[in-house]
């Protein structure tokens, strides 16, 4: 049976708040791309074109529920998912009551990858360094400035593949809208799982994750990048950083399903093909995995970016046609 996702269900549960690059690829920016981040962290400092973010001073807000989230019921049993997006904001720290709620009604957290394994973790920064390609002394140079304008040293960075290092310097461009990694769902909901001591499995291999990101071939590498540089440098990147954090927010669904209208992120046929592999590709496999999982008795809370709920081979209605009740719990505004 196939469901409309946007098929709304008032769950009898108090509702209340909670809690990727992204231009194009940023509202779809996986998970092993943290890992960078991390390193980028530890090599930045003041200076001063260095925005600070609005939130940052302010102290963590009453939690209320953000993003995407479905319950999915089949065999006597719920799993929920969960659309997150790659990047957050202090306020946005702690889950909402109808999130949190979801949470305490599972016993296993699935994400795109287990970045709590330090083998899933090693494996990561081992792909990252793989096939670096020559960069032109143009796109060198604009990298190594795109580095300086961020307040950041590569250091450690410069062993990654560039394009890695490009899609870096595209997500803390959100700091400028007070949209930083170190606030990502996942890590909120990684920390959770730590806490109360439930297991964490991920739903890709860090292999499948890298074939789709990766470009295939160094001319399609470099020209990627290029693009990734244009937007850091023309300054289109950041409203559409805030247009995908406010649709995130709000849950505003039919927005999220009409992305490609206005992420300016899907006008040729190669940017086309690239969106599917980022999301409709993957999305079969890992809704095998929850099926597998739920299946097994658990009770799984799958967090994934948001985008790969969106569609006609969304979670959603993959996990509908594989036989499960889908219900959108809808968030108190």
């Amino acid at each position: 049976m196939d469901v409309d996702p946007r098929m709304t269900h008032k769950s009898p549960m108090p509702f209340s708040l909670l809690r990727r690059a992204m231009r194009g690829l940023l509202a779809l920016l996986l998970s092993s791309l943290w890992l960078p981040l991390a390193v980028a962290r530890e090599g930045t400092h003041a200076c001063d074109n260095t925005a600070v973010p609005a939130s940052a001073a302010t102290a963590p807000q009453e939690s209320r529920d953000r993003g995407f989230l479905w319950r999915v019921s089949k065999e006597g049993h719920s799993s929920y998912l969960y659309g997150t997006l790659h990047v957050g904001r202090p306020e946005w720290a702690s889950p909402g009551r109808s999130v949190a709620a979801a949470l305490r009604d599972t016993d296993m957290l699935a994400m795109e990858l287990d970045l709590t394994d330090t083998r899933t973790t090693a494996q990561v920064a081992d792909s990252m360094r793989h096939g670096n390609p020559a960069l032109t002394p143009s796109l060198r140079a604009r990298l190594q400035r795109q580095f300086a304008a961020a307040c950041m040293q590569p250091g450690p960075m410069a062993r990654l593949h560039p394009l890695m290092q490009a899609l870096t310097l595209t997500l803390l461009a959100g700091r400028q809208e007070g949209l930083d990694p170190a606030y990502a769902q996942e890590l909120m909901l990684a920390s959770h799982a730590r806490t109360s001591r439930r297991p964490v499995v991920g739903l890709e291999s860090v292999q499948r994750q890298m074939q789709a990101l990766m470009p295939r071939g160094d001319g399609a590498g470099q020209a990627m990048i290029e693009q990734l540089l244009q937007q850091l440098e023309d300054g289109t990147l950041r409203p559409v950083l805030r247009r995908v954090a406010k649709v995130w927010e709000q849950g505003d669904f039919e927005q999220l399903e009409r992305y490609a209208e206005w992420c300016d992120c899907a006008r040729t046929p190669a940017e086309r093909a690239l969106l599917a592999r980022l999301t409709d590709e993957r999305n079969p496999g890992m809704a095998e995995r929850i099926d597998a999982l739920h299946r097994e008795g658990h009770r799984v809370f799958a967090a994934v970016g948001a985008l790969h709920m969106a569609g006609h081979q969304g979670l959603p209605r993959l996990l509908a046609r594989r036989g499960y009740t889908v219900e959108r719990v809808l968030f108190e505004q």
